[in-house]
């Protein structure tokens, strides 16, 4: 575990409720327990293209439902992984370079290049202790695998991860963040070592990459959701970029036809989904 990080304290945190506002792609707001987090920025407007290394390119399908002067103040980003599609040109240069982000080691080591002064990278189980008075937020980093073996080395680390919420030593909220992953045997170990997860934010969308699959399909986002199991799901990452080929509607059929208990909570860009924890 790296050393806490210790934001400034206002007033405590409310518990009673959270909010999850959907701005496109991996991007959304998090907001829970005083805490503003963002993940995956990217705000490219439609029409733009990003660059995926080795000659590939992903042209941005819809507009962001905010900018970043629209956001509020941030106390930490966590990003999946350090990819055109996850942090595009637009966040490493209008994000204050000093918000910490939470990462992996390969994505901190590039975001330093870009100026970005606070980052903690994370290996998977480790974890990160952010605190505000006697409010906490613990992110540990969770198994993902994005390149399948025909593809493998062309993608970068990923990570997902579990944000746990609480004040001093009551626990109030658990998080999952699957990051881009393909379903593999590792998400196993995730409802055996944090078990109860209130929610889960699962990447969808298919992506494909010189013909090969490097993101869950709508119908693998709900299998991942019924390995997890949460109490409910929100997916995201279902429809920004050319290179997606399962949108909303592969989620919500599989979903249908599924044995999960898990409720499904669908957004569409700029809405925003609020949640309670369990009474």
């Amino acid at each position: 575990m790296g050393a806490p990080l210790t934001l400034p304290a206002a007033e405590p945190g409310d518990f009673a409720e959270g909010s999850i506002y959907f701005i496109g792609n991996a991007t959304a707001l998090i907001r829970y327990g005083g805490f503003t987090i963002l993940t995956d920025p990217t705000f490219l407007h439609a029409g733009d293209h990003v660059h995926l290394g080795h000659g590939m390119y992903a042209r941005r399908e819809v507009e962001p439902a905010c900018q970043i002067a629209d956001l509020p103040p941030l106390d930490f980003i966590v990003l999946s992984h350090h990819h055109g599609d996850h942090f595009d040109d637009v966040a490493a240069e209008q994000l204050d370079k000093n918000t910490p982000v939470i990462s992996t080691e390969h994505a901190v080591g590039l975001l330093s290049e870009q100026g970005f002064t606070r980052g903690h990278a994370l290996d998977t189980w480790q974890s990160q202790t952010v605190s505000k008075g006697d409010d906490e937020v613990r992110v540990t980093a969770m198994p993902a695998k994005h390149d399948p073996d025909p593809v493998a080395g062309m993608l970068p680390p990923t990570m997902g991860s579990v944000l746990d919420f609480g004040r001093g030593r009551e626990h109030s909220f658990r998080l999952y963040i699957s990051g881009d992953t393909l379903l593999h045997d590792r998400l196993y170990d995730i409802p055996q070592r944090y078990p109860g997860i209130d929610l889960a934010m699962v990447h969808a969308g298919g992506t494909t990459l010189l013909g090969t699959v490097v993101t869950m399909t709508g119908q693998q986002a709900v299998r991942a959701v019924e390995i997890i199991n949460p109490r409910s799901a929100v997916p995201i990452h279902y429809n920004d970029y050319s290179v997606f080929q399962s949108g909303l509607d592969d989620i919500k059929q599989a979903a249908a036809a599924s044995s999960t208990s898990a409720e499904f909570h669908y957004l569409n860009h700029g809405e925003t989904h609020h949640f309670r924890p369990t009474q």
